[in-house]
């Protein structure tokens, strides 16, 4: 049996990083007319995917980039094996949403922010109770970043199959009660119909007045006309946001002058930590398809994720 062939796209050229990959795990490049599998490496050109593979009559296997596929969920189907990043960019994910809930707690941002000499405020990180709503990669990456601060973490996911590391694991249906108890909520779920809107004004009551909430998942996860008004009165502590809704945030939303917020551009996985990991994703995918093993990162057509 011959080497896997593979089409990179949206233009090999613009992706040598990936093009490497492909050799890398024993795949050969063709075009698109000759693959049986293609790596999709432009996550803001889904668009072009249908006619890309309406030219692959023999394709099997689509790469997709990231962990969240929504813009491409219209093209998924039956017909072909579809993967994505899921897991690839947890650690560096992880690692932001600990730098956004220490910035939070230790009150940098209102320090960041101040023209004069302030008196002291904060809360530790050190024996927080965190909950982590989701129950992918990127908890368990946080897991075993909070492990040191001695952090008691609850994690809330669709069912309550435990999560090693986690003191406790509880269904969608306990969320409030995570809640109610976290010092820390990190939002780390992929967004579907069922998590759209996860958080809002009842979810942000049940938290205490000094719990910050960090969110590295998709801003539609949380109601932000919701989350305005619980920071402008003081019902939580504060938000973390490495994603919104509208995203990009416009120019003079609320969210920018609050003063208990932090806003990051979506950078929780930035470019150049990326592409290696999804390189040596893309890699070891190959080698399996190659091998006729199972692929990692797969995607359920049906649920979108």
């Amino acid at each position: 049996m011959g080497a896997p062939r593979i089409a990179v796209e949206p233009g090999s050229g613009r992706y040598d990083s990936l093009v490497h990959a492909v050799r890398a795990g024993g795949g050969e490049i063709v075009e698109l007319a000759h693959a049986e599998a293609l790596v999709w490496a432009d996550a803001g050109r889904a668009d072009l995917l249908p006619a890309a593979m309406a030219q692959a009559p023999d394709l099997r296997w689509v790469q997709l980039p990231f962990a969240g596929i929504e813009p491409f969920v219209p093209h998924l189907d039956h017909r072909r094996t579809w993967t994505c990043g899921k897991g690839v960019y947890a650690p560096p994910v992880a690692e932001h949403a600990v730098a956004l809930a220490l910035a939070g707690l230790r009150h940098v941002v209102a320090y960041g922010r101040a023209h004069t000499w302030t008196g002291p405020a904060g809360r530790n990180l050190l024996g927080a109770r965190v909950a982590i709503v989701g129950g992918g990669e990127i908890t368990r990456e946080l897991i075993a970043l909070l492990g040191p601060f001695g952090c008691t973490v609850t994690v809330v996911r669709k069912h309550a199959h435990p999560v090693p590391g986690a003191a406790r694991t509880v269904a969608t249906a306990e969320l409030h009660e995570a809640l109610a108890d976290a010092d820390v909520v990190i939002l780390a779920l992929a967004l579907t119909p069922e998590t759209t809107g996860i958080i809002g004004s009842a979810e942000l009551a049940v938290m205490p007045d000094h719990a910050w909430i960090v969110n590295v998942a998709r801003g539609r996860h949380i109601a932000t006309d919701d989350l305005v008004a619980a920071l402008g009165v003081g019902t939580i502590g504060g938000a973390a946001l490495d994603v919104t809704d509208p995203e990009p945030l416009p120019d003079g939303h609320p969210l920018w002058t609050l003063p208990n917020v932090i806003i990051t551009p979506h950078v929780g996985n930035t470019p150049e930590m990326g592409i290696p990991l999804l390189a040596a994703r893309v890699a070891e995918n190959v080698r399996r398809f190659a091998a006729g093993e199972a692929l990692l990162g797969l995607v359920d057509p049906d649920l979108g994720n």
